[in-house]
């Protein structure tokens, strides 16, 4: 029988990088004379890449955007967030003892994320976490991206897993529906960048913390697939 394997999601999953995102948000605005972004207003922003940051932040100001100088913002916001990595971004509370217990009990971990591959596995090198994945694919890494379920699968298959015997771990509903998509149990943390609360689009469990997602857990969601 194919080892277990449980895919993360990077961004508001694994890792906050919330901090760093918003710095570079910042950094693209102060370039354009406009108004930093309040971290308590973070959540309007985070989640969806460096372009949909943009793109939010031109709204809530209502300042006209082409696409011509989006381009140019995003290869702006690019370039620092990828100079100053890791900076504040920090693994979750517990997500360093769940991945161990997980490696302990025979499961692959694998990294499942939009985020450009280079830029994933820079802030994990830096985190000092690569050695743990047996695959590290981002929105680069083929030509397709989630929510295509094609995009969680591969990455399955790239750590050595077999999909048949996955569980994914996600902060959004493009996680959530990537996974589905795949015929692969999910589970939500409530912690992470979502819009809305991730119990909306009906995850296979929610976790408050990481300490939750344990051994037991991940062999009842691959046992409720094998059933």
């Amino acid at each position: 029988m194919p080892q277990p394997i449980v895919v993360f999601d990077l961004d508001g999953t694994l890792v906050d990088t919330a901090p760093d995102l918003l710095d570079s948000l910042n950094h693209c605005l102060e370039a354009k004379d406009m108004e930093k972004i309040d971290p308590v207003a973070l959540r309007r922003y985070v989640g969806h890449g460096g372009r949909v940051m943009i793109e939010r932040a031109f709204e809530a100001q209502q300042k006209h955007l082409s696409p011509e100088e989006l381009d140019r913002l995003v290869d702006i916001f690019i370039e620092h967030y990828g100079m100053h990595m890791p900076g504040r971004s920090a693994l979750y509370e517990g997500a360093e003892q769940a991945m161990e217990q997980l490696a302990e009990a025979g499961y692959l971990l694998a990294v499942c994320t939009n985020k450009f591959e280079g830029l994933s596995v820079k802030l994990l090198d830096g985190l000092g976490q690569t050695s743990r994945f047996g695959a590290i694919c981002g929105g680069d890494s083929f030509s397709f991206r989630k929510p295509d379920p094609r995009h969680l699968i591969e990455t399955i298959r790239k750590a050595g897993g077999d999909p048949e015997r996955a569980v994914m771990i996600g902060d959004s509903r493009t996680d959530i529906d990537t996974a589905k998509a795949a015929g692969i149990p999910v589970v939500a943390v409530d912690f992470g960048y979502s819009d809305l609360p991730v119990s909306a689009y009906d995850p296979s469990r929610i976790i408050s913390h990481f300490r939750e997602l344990k051994v037991e857990l991940a062999n009842e969601l691959i046992g409720s697939v094998d059933a």
